[in-house]
């Protein structure tokens, strides 16, 4: 059990927030319009720049709209849901944490009557064959806490009858996303820009803005999900005038992120990026008896949340308490060595590892970090070995 000798650079592999951007400091903050309104005209500025950038930058057709909303992504999404279902059925997809609180929601919260759940366990997809267009249908991108993604957009009907509203905060800047087939989609500054929490962004098709028009829930509607004005979409909201306070810390650090974005080359180097980095785990997970992907299909494994699991016996004999007792000692020294923070599966996810692969990580790093996990996997079972001899 040797150890080896050459350690990323960056030990940040957490899937969110995620890594900022190589080469980021503090110093990238000193314009922040600290102490001004972002009501005022520069603050305005800021914000609309926010909103421009990203759609210059995605490519996000002109005919969409685009707002900066509270909450994260989680906000982005809890809007859409309450704000436009209940018109039609729902189809909703669930195979992991996040999607599965959206199921929630619909079912135990909004109470919609006519849901249908497609759902499927950690490492696999629903059945898209299935899904029913006539419906609204609410889905993830790129599943955070399995590692599962879509694999494309060919099972979205061209010509639905309902919207699609997708989850899509930690494939957006790490997919190439098809908008002409997006009716909803949301995503927050924290994923793969790597800039801070706590604001989210929607975008709105033509369709979704005529549905908001023609359609009013028959619920209460806070004040932080409203996206209408007396019947009419409130275009102010669009335009950067925000429905809450933002945090200029954090607007003044996502245009340094879309800044920087724009300076490698924009979107496709962002996905070349990560993708770099995912063939790096390709490469070690061939090479490794004891590892292999939570996602069961090679095409709907994710490029950005990379969700590994542990395949040995020895492993997989023990009772689920151990399981995770035994990732936690991995990953404990993985932080001690100063090689890897965060990386343990998500809590309610399957007992393994979770590295996040978005374009903010150097694919130097995680061709570093691999070797250093094969040591602390083998350093976690002589630590559990030498307990049981203790104890014998």
């Amino acid at each position: 059990m040797n150890k080896p000798t050459i350690k990323p650079q960056n030990p940040c592999f957490s899937s969110g927030p995620c890594a900022k951007r190589p080469g980021w400091s503090p110093d990238v903050l000193r314009d922040v319009l600290s102490g001004r309104s972002h009501r005022s005209a520069p603050g305005k500025l800021k914000l609309k720049a926010v909103i421009d950038k990203h759609r210059a930058l995605l490519s996000i057709p002109d005919d969409y709209k685009m707002a900066i909303v509270p909450a994260s992504d989680t906000g982005a999404v809890e809007m859409a849901l309450w704000s436009l279902l209940g018109a039609r059925g729902v189809d909703v997809l669930a195979w992991e944490s996040f999607s599965a609180d959206w199921m929630k929601d619909i079912t135990q919260q909004l109470k919609l009557e006519s849901v249908s759940a497609l759902t499927a366990d950690y490492g696999a997809l629903p059945d898209l064959s299935v899904v029913n267009f006539k419906n609204d249908v609410v889905f993830v991108w790129n599943g955070t806490t399995s590692g599962v993604r879509v694999p494309d957009a060919d099972w979205i009907a061209d010509d639905r009858e309902g919207l699609t509203i997708c989850d899509a905060t930690s494939a957006v800047f790490a997919y190439d996303l098809p908008w002409d087939k997006l009716d909803v989609t949301t995503w927050s500054w924290q994923k793969v820009l790597g800039s801070e929490a706590a604001h989210g962004m929607i975008v709105l098709s033509p369709r979704a803005v005529e549905r908001l028009e023609a359609y009013t829930p028959p619920r209460p509607l806070p004040k932080i999900f409203r996206l209408t004005k007396n019947g009419k979409l409130d275009e102010g909201l669009f335009q950067g005038l925000t429905i809450n306070t933002p945090s200029m810390l954090a607007v003044e650090d996502c245009l340094d992120a879309l800044g920087w974005v724009e300076s490698e080359g924009g979107v496709l180097e962002m996905l070349r990026r990560s993708q770099s980095s995912f063939q790096l785990i390709e490469e070690w997970v061939e090479t490794t008896a004891w590892a292999d992907f939570l996602a069961v299909d090679p095409a709907t494994r994710s490029t950005t949340s990379v969700c590994l699991k542990i395949i040995d016996p020895w492993f997989l004999n023990f009772p689920d308490e151990q399981q995770a007792a035994f990732i936690s000692t991995l990953c404990k020294i993985l932080e001690e060595e100063t090689i890897a923070y965060d990386i343990k599966s998500y809590r309610a996810a399957p007992p393994g590892l979770r590295i996040w692969c978005g374009a903010t990580v150097n694919p130097a790093d995680v061709e570093a970090l691999l070797p250093w996990v094969t040591y602390a996997y083998e350093a976690a079972q002589q630590t559990l070995q030498n307990k049981e001899e203790r104890y014998a």
